[in-house]
Protein backbone atom coordinates (compact mmCIF):
# COMPACT_ATOMS: atom_id res chain seq x y z
CA UNK A 1 0.00 0.00 0.00
CA UNK A 2 1.40 3.68 -1.19
CA UNK A 3 1.27 7.03 0.84
CA UNK A 4 -0.74 9.53 -0.55
CA UNK A 5 1.72 11.93 -2.33
CA UNK A 6 1.45 15.68 -0.46
CA UNK A 7 1.86 18.58 -3.24
CA UNK A 8 2.07 21.60 -2.50
CA UNK A 9 0.46 23.98 -4.74
CA UNK A 10 1.64 27.29 -4.92
CA UNK A 11 -1.71 29.11 -5.46
CA UNK A 12 -2.60 27.40 -1.95
CA UNK A 13 0.59 28.95 -0.25
CA UNK A 14 -0.16 32.47 -1.46
CA UNK A 15 -3.84 32.51 -0.20
CA UNK A 16 -2.44 31.06 3.13
CA UNK A 17 -0.07 33.57 3.20
CA UNK A 18 -2.25 36.04 2.51
CA UNK A 19 -4.69 35.14 5.39
CA UNK A 20 -1.97 34.93 7.67
CA UNK A 21 -0.89 38.74 6.99
CA UNK A 22 -4.42 39.82 6.86
CA UNK A 23 -6.89 38.26 9.61
CA UNK A 24 -5.70 40.23 12.55
CA UNK A 25 -7.73 43.08 11.73
CA UNK A 26 -11.26 42.43 10.30
CA UNK A 27 -12.18 45.80 8.63
CA UNK A 28 -8.20 46.65 8.27
CA UNK A 29 -6.36 50.19 9.86
CA UNK A 30 -3.82 52.42 8.93
CA UNK A 31 -1.15 50.31 9.26
CA UNK A 32 -3.12 47.08 8.61
CA UNK A 33 -4.73 45.61 5.66
CA UNK A 34 -8.45 44.37 6.50
CA UNK A 35 -8.77 40.19 6.53
CA UNK A 36 -9.53 38.96 2.93
CA UNK A 37 -10.66 35.29 4.61
CA UNK A 38 -13.93 36.09 2.47
CA UNK A 39 -12.21 36.01 -0.59
CA UNK A 40 -9.29 33.72 0.10
CA UNK A 41 -11.88 31.03 0.61
CA UNK A 42 -13.87 31.90 -2.62
CA UNK A 43 -10.63 31.67 -4.59
CA UNK A 44 -9.67 28.78 -3.06
CA UNK A 45 -12.76 27.05 -4.06
CA UNK A 46 -12.69 28.27 -7.63
CA UNK A 47 -8.97 27.39 -8.22
CA UNK A 48 -7.57 24.87 -6.04
CA UNK A 49 -10.74 22.78 -4.50
CA UNK A 50 -10.39 19.70 -2.64
CA UNK A 51 -11.72 19.41 0.71
CA UNK A 52 -8.23 19.07 2.81
CA UNK A 53 -7.46 22.70 1.57
CA UNK A 54 -10.67 23.63 3.06
CA UNK A 55 -10.25 22.16 6.36
CA UNK A 56 -6.32 23.36 6.24
CA UNK A 57 -7.94 27.08 5.76
CA UNK A 58 -10.07 26.72 8.57
CA UNK A 59 -7.29 25.09 10.74
CA UNK A 60 -5.01 28.01 9.94
CA UNK A 61 -8.34 30.95 10.30
CA UNK A 62 -8.36 29.34 14.06
CA UNK A 63 -5.05 29.13 14.83
CA UNK A 64 -4.17 32.63 13.63
CA UNK A 65 -7.27 33.73 16.08
CA UNK A 66 -5.92 32.24 18.99
CA UNK A 67 -2.41 33.71 18.38
CA UNK A 68 -3.77 37.17 17.86
CA UNK A 69 -5.95 37.17 20.69
CA UNK A 70 -3.77 35.31 23.53
CA UNK A 71 -0.31 36.42 21.59
CA UNK A 72 -1.23 40.25 20.27
CA UNK A 73 -3.82 41.55 22.51
CA UNK A 74 -6.08 41.29 19.51
CA UNK A 75 -9.74 41.50 21.03
CA UNK A 76 -12.03 38.81 22.02
CA UNK A 77 -15.36 40.49 21.78
CA UNK A 78 -16.27 38.28 17.91
CA UNK A 79 -15.15 34.56 19.62
CA UNK A 80 -18.30 33.17 21.10
CA UNK A 81 -21.22 30.52 20.73
CA UNK A 82 -21.68 31.79 16.67
CA UNK A 83 -17.72 31.28 16.03
CA UNK A 84 -18.06 27.42 15.34
CA UNK A 85 -20.59 29.23 12.03
CA UNK A 86 -17.68 30.58 10.59
CA UNK A 87 -17.54 27.41 8.91
CA UNK A 88 -20.50 27.42 7.22
CA UNK A 89 -19.80 31.08 6.45
CA UNK A 90 -16.63 30.10 4.93
CA UNK A 91 -18.26 27.03 2.97
CA UNK A 92 -20.82 29.77 1.87
CA UNK A 93 -17.43 31.13 -0.21
CA UNK A 94 -15.84 28.24 -1.26
CA UNK A 95 -18.93 26.98 -2.76
CA UNK A 96 -19.53 30.03 -4.82
CA UNK A 97 -16.10 29.46 -5.70
CA UNK A 98 -15.95 26.35 -6.85
CA UNK A 99 -19.82 26.91 -8.66
CA UNK A 100 -17.57 29.65 -11.17
CA UNK A 101 -15.44 26.65 -12.14
CA UNK A 102 -17.94 25.95 -14.92
CA UNK A 103 -17.02 29.53 -16.51
CA UNK A 104 -13.08 28.72 -18.10
CA UNK A 105 -13.22 31.70 -20.70
CA UNK A 106 -13.08 35.39 -19.53
CA UNK A 107 -15.81 35.98 -21.96
CA UNK A 108 -18.37 39.30 -20.30
CA UNK A 109 -21.00 37.51 -19.33
CA UNK A 110 -18.54 34.85 -17.58
CA UNK A 111 -16.98 37.41 -15.42
CA UNK A 112 -20.38 38.95 -14.80
CA UNK A 113 -21.79 35.70 -13.42
CA UNK A 114 -18.92 35.16 -11.22
CA UNK A 115 -18.94 38.72 -9.92
CA UNK A 116 -22.95 37.84 -8.84
CA UNK A 117 -21.70 34.52 -7.81
CA UNK A 118 -19.19 36.66 -5.32
CA UNK A 119 -21.23 39.52 -4.37
CA UNK A 120 -24.08 36.04 -3.28
CA UNK A 121 -21.76 34.34 -1.88
CA UNK A 122 -20.44 37.58 0.65
CA UNK A 123 -24.42 38.21 1.19
CA UNK A 124 -24.73 34.88 2.35
CA UNK A 125 -21.75 34.45 4.58
CA UNK A 126 -22.54 37.76 5.72
CA UNK A 127 -25.84 36.67 6.94
CA UNK A 128 -24.94 33.32 8.79
CA UNK A 129 -21.96 34.83 10.41
CA UNK A 130 -23.42 38.47 11.73
CA UNK A 131 -26.97 36.65 12.06
CA UNK A 132 -25.49 33.91 14.37
CA UNK A 133 -23.40 36.25 16.18
CA UNK A 134 -26.67 38.58 16.90
CA UNK A 135 -28.56 35.76 17.82
CA UNK A 136 -26.19 33.69 19.80
CA UNK A 137 -23.42 35.28 20.87
CA UNK A 138 -25.02 36.91 24.25
CA UNK A 139 -23.82 39.95 23.65
CA UNK A 140 -27.49 41.78 22.41
CA UNK A 141 -29.88 39.98 24.93
CA UNK A 142 -32.39 42.51 24.71
CA UNK A 143 -32.04 41.96 20.50
CA UNK A 144 -34.78 43.05 18.48
CA UNK A 145 -35.06 43.57 14.74
CA UNK A 146 -34.30 47.48 14.11
CA UNK A 147 -31.18 46.90 16.28
CA UNK A 148 -30.44 43.85 13.86
CA UNK A 149 -31.03 46.16 10.41
CA UNK A 150 -28.58 48.95 12.26
CA UNK A 151 -25.74 46.39 12.72
CA UNK A 152 -26.32 45.18 9.20
CA UNK A 153 -26.33 48.86 7.71
CA UNK A 154 -23.27 50.11 9.37
CA UNK A 155 -20.83 46.25 8.85
CA UNK A 156 -22.33 45.11 5.23
CA UNK A 157 -20.54 48.05 3.49
CA UNK A 158 -17.64 47.29 4.32
CA UNK A 159 -17.49 43.85 4.71
CA UNK A 160 -18.62 43.77 1.23
CA UNK A 161 -16.33 45.64 -0.30
CA UNK A 162 -13.24 44.59 0.98
CA UNK A 163 -14.14 40.97 -0.29
CA UNK A 164 -14.66 42.06 -3.68
CA UNK A 165 -11.78 44.45 -3.51
CA UNK A 166 -9.21 41.01 -2.80
CA UNK A 167 -11.71 39.16 -5.18
CA UNK A 168 -11.82 40.81 -7.92
CA UNK A 169 -7.79 42.74 -7.92
CA UNK A 170 -6.76 39.19 -7.21
CA UNK A 171 -8.41 37.28 -9.83
CA UNK A 172 -7.65 40.19 -12.08
CA UNK A 173 -4.19 39.85 -11.52
CA UNK A 174 -3.95 36.07 -11.70
CA UNK A 175 -5.57 36.18 -15.03
CA UNK A 176 -3.16 38.89 -16.24
CA UNK A 177 -0.21 36.70 -15.48
CA UNK A 178 -2.03 33.45 -16.91
CA UNK A 179 -2.83 35.18 -19.82
CA UNK A 180 0.91 36.52 -20.15
CA UNK A 181 2.17 33.02 -19.46
CA UNK A 182 0.30 31.72 -22.28
CA UNK A 183 1.56 34.36 -24.86
CA UNK A 184 5.08 33.45 -23.91
CA UNK A 185 4.66 30.13 -24.36
CA UNK A 186 3.12 30.43 -27.91
CA UNK A 187 5.55 32.76 -28.90
CA UNK A 188 8.10 30.55 -27.84
CA UNK A 189 7.29 28.00 -29.88
CA UNK A 190 5.83 29.86 -33.19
Amino acid sequence: MSLPTLTVKPGAVALMALMAATRFHHFGTPFALPDASLAIFFLAGLWLGGRYLFATLLIEAGLIDYLAITKLGVSDFCVSQAYLFLIPTYAAMWLGGKWCRQFTRLAPAALAKQFAALVVATSSAFLVSNGSFYLLSGRYPEGNWAQFVERFAMYYPPYMSSTLVYGVVIFAAVSAIKHMIAQRASHQTA
